[in-house]
């Protein structure tokens, strides 16, 4: 089933410029996995070495935080967005 993962400009290097990817994909895990397989590089920048998310990177299914849904284990539907929103750090 199509997904659109939608990557910040921070990542977009790593899928050669593009601001979204459609890949094929049942949970925020396998869209995770399914653009390092085409994009290799992009897991080791939003994945622990265990495989959990990194502290610093948001991850949005449509509005939804998937920390408060079932995480990267988050089912996906078909036509669903998939957000990968690093941490900014900022002040005044």
């Amino acid at each position: 089933m199509s997904i659109t993962v939608r990557l910040p400009s921070q990542l977009r290097v790593l899928v050669g410029g593009e601001a979204e990817v459609v890949v094929d994909a049942d949970t925020v895990r396998g869209a995770i996995d399914a653009v390092e397989i085409r994009h290799p590089g992009l897991a080791t920048r939003v994945l622990n070495d265990d495989g959990s998310l990194r502290r610093f990177v948001n991850v949005f299914v449509q509005d939804e935080d998937v920390r408060f849904l079932d995480g990267l284990d988050t089912i996906l539907t078909p036509g669903q967005v998939v957000s990968l929103v690093p941490a900014v750090a900022g002040g005044c």
